[in-house]
């Protein structure tokens, strides 16, 4: 990403060393390093996120929203003759029956 070589490092690494002393020297690289080490578990996270947001996104719009099609819904069973002809003879005895509906 820097594209930081071998050179350039050890010419930071002398300039830190004049100016920290080496008695400060590992107590700031151990800081600048668990700093560093949070810097990338923190852009892993939010990088694992917002892929995860993402997906859930696509998975949303891929998918249709409202009632499920007229074809996925079962539909009631057809009655048979002889029960259509059963129930059209109660109605019809009621029908003749005094004092039914």
């Amino acid at each position: 990403m820097f594209d930081v070589g071998f050179w350039e490092v050890l010419v930071l690494f002398g300039i830190a060393l004049m100016v920290l002393g080496p008695e400060r020297l590992p107590q700031v690289a151990k800081r600048a390093g668990t700093w560093v080490g949070q810097a990338r578990a923190l852009a892993r996270s939010l990088r694992t996120q917002l892929e995860s947001e993402v997906e859930l996104d696509n998975l949303r719009s891929q998918t249709p929203s409202g009632p499920p099609p007229a074809a996925a819904q079962p539909n009631p069973a057809p009655a048979t003759d002889h029960e259509t002809a059963a129930a059209d003879k109660e109605s019809q005895h009621d029908k003749d029956q005094p004092g039914g509906n």
